[in-house]
């Protein structure tokens, strides 16, 4: 009797750690979600920006020639 009571101890335990590892996954992958969103947001604004000073360049090589 201790065998098979040991045996889903241990299966039961098994699965509330995966539980816990699943949970943290899934809070670490939401996270990292929110860090793409953040950068994706600031690469936009640099690429505005980028493109705002290159107009003000070509705008301003062309009234120089």
């Amino acid at each position: 009797m201790f065998w098979p009571m040991l045996a889903i101890v241990l299966g039961f335990s098994g699965l509330a750690v995966l539980g816990v590892l699943a949970v943290r996954v899934f809070l670490e992958v939401r996270r990292l979600g929110q860090q793409v969103a953040a950068t994706s947001v600031k690469i936009n604004r640099a690429a505005e920006d980028l493109e705002r000073a290159a107009t003000d360049v070509a705008r301003a090589g062309r009234d120089t020639v």
